[in-house]
């Protein structure tokens, strides 16, 4: 999700601005995946590197992040959707994490879409996490090396129990991943959008479904 700065900054609106629209979107799009029949739907909505940003806005933020929760966790467990999250969040304060489980537990058994907040989350610590857990079960004796494969990482993974991934959207006209999902995006579709996140809707999800739908999908050597 990328684009909220530029769009109040377009606007002539400060920051929070645009990451108080973003939230907005999110409620959008989550509803149309849900509509859409889709099975899971995982927004980034901060990354391990975000703290790098000013204390101001990384407060704004997290109070945006706690409103949300506060608001809609409500409507999500009505409509059937169920939570989840991938990435550390023991380093989030203690409130946010309380909302975050309480959130998790109320929307556990609901089964009509999957929705994944990514938060101080990044794909190379995610990794990192993994192979010190690989490493640890050796140093016991109980892993064989000679056992460890593309498996052993995927069950150590934030998302070993979702679905594959089978398409990254980029908004803002962004072309890289910024250390999203870098593992789990092998084979999944890339689509690079010039929408700003807070302009993001039904439709725009719509018609990248169509993109992907439309798209020859090759794994390997077939």
């Amino acid at each position: 999700m990328d684009g909220n700065g530029r769009w109040a900054k377009r606007r002539f609106l400060p920051r929070v601005a645009g990451h108080k629209a973003g939230a907005e979107a999110v409620r959008r799009t989550v509803t149309a995946a849900a509509d859409m029949g889709l099975g899971a739907l995982t927004l980034y909505a901060f990354s391990s590197e975000n703290w790098r940003r000013p204390a101001e806005e990384v407060s704004d933020l997290m109070g945006i992040l706690r409103h949300y929760l506060r608001k809609e966790v409500a409507e999500l467990h009505k409509n059937g959707i169920r939570l989840r999250t991938i990435g550390d969040i023991g380093a989030l304060e203690g409130d946010l994490i309380d909302l975050i489980r309480e959130g998790v537990e109320l929307t556990k058994d609901n089964s009509r879409l999957d929705f994944v907040l990514a938060l101080n989350y990044g794909a190379q610590d995610e990794m990192v996490r993994a192979v010190r857990d690989i490493a640890r079960e050796v140093a016991a004796g109980r892993l064989d090396p000679s056992a460890i494969e593309p498996g052993a990482i995927e069950a150590r993974l934030d998302t070993s129990d979702l679905p594959p991934l089978d398409l990254i959207i980029r908004t803002s006209g962004e072309r890289r991943l910024s250390n999203f999902l870098l593992w789990q995006a092998a084979y999944a579709e890339l689509l690079f959008v010039d929408t700003l996140w807070p302009d993001f809707d039904a439709d725009t999800l719509a018609a990248a479904i169509a993109d992907f739908g439309a798209r020859d999908r090759r794994f390997g050597g077939r």
